[in-house]
This record gives structure tokens, sequence and C-alpha cells, in this order.
């Protein structure tokens, strides 16, 4: 007698389902021509804002997730002289707001896993005036 009371709870329970015929919302995506995008958008850099040190040969970029080993070249050289205004110590880190290509390839001089190849500075400022991130070094 249980297994046909339960024999008919299953069957009223499938007969009581509503049987709907769900219609799948297709999600449009709107892939942007490259007539579109701007130029900035489709040259595959990268927009980098950090603190950024150049000292003794060696720069360094640090976001607030990555520290980079940035490659020195040209724009390095051009954007340490750009932070020089704004450091009072050679070693003082300053805000820097870049655009550039990051690799991992592995280099003889940068020992950093991510590096980056400056291409373009956006902007230089003075970094905070916090003496908890100040690195002095004594001669």
């Amino acid at each position: 007698m249980k297994k046909v009371i339960i024999l008919l709870v299953c069957v009223a329970a499938f007969i009581s389902c509503k049987n709907e015929n769900k219609t799948e919302q297709k999600e449009e995506t709107t892939i942007s021509n490259s007539s579109e995008r701007t130029e900035k958008q489709s040259d595959g850099l990268t927009l980098l804002k950090g603190e950024f040190v150049y000292y003794g040969g060696a720069a360094v970029l640090q976001t607030h997730t990555e520290i980079y080993g940035v490659l020195v070249t040209d724009k390095t050289l051009e954007l340490n002289k750009l932070a020089e205004k704004h450091k009072t110590e050679p070693t003082d880190m300053v805000q820097v707001e870049i655009r550039g290509k990051i690799t991992n390839h592995k280099d003889e001089k940068i020992l950093w896993e991510n590096k980056v190849e400056i291409v373009e500075i956006l902007q230089v400022k003075s970094a905070s005036k916090d003496d908890k991130n100040v690195v002095k070094l004594e001669k």
C-alpha cells in the first residue's frame, strides 16, 4: 500500500510540474571593428600606474599589485630625467603613469619575473611624503 501511495505522489508531482519551453536569450556580443577602436586600444600596450625609481643603472616600477623590472631604454632615461625634478634623494620613488610592453622573457640583467619596456610617458608627479617609504643609503 505504501508503494502505491509513493507512486501516486511521484506521478502527481511530475504531472503538476509546469511544462515550460525555456527560450534561451542569446547574449549579443559586440565585436568592435578596428576602425571603431582607438589607436591606443589596439596597440597592445598596457597602462601602468605606480612608483618608479632609477638608481645605479637599474629601474623598478612598483604598482599596487606587482613589481616590474624596467628595461633601460631611451624612454627610461627620459622618465628618470623627468622624475629627478620631483626627488629630494637619488633613491626617492616618484608616482608615474606610463604605457608599456610587459614581458616575462628572461633577461641577464633584470632578475624580476615581470619586466616592462616603457613606450609612452603619460604623467610624473611627486610621491607622497610618507617617512615609512624612504630608503636611505649611507656612505
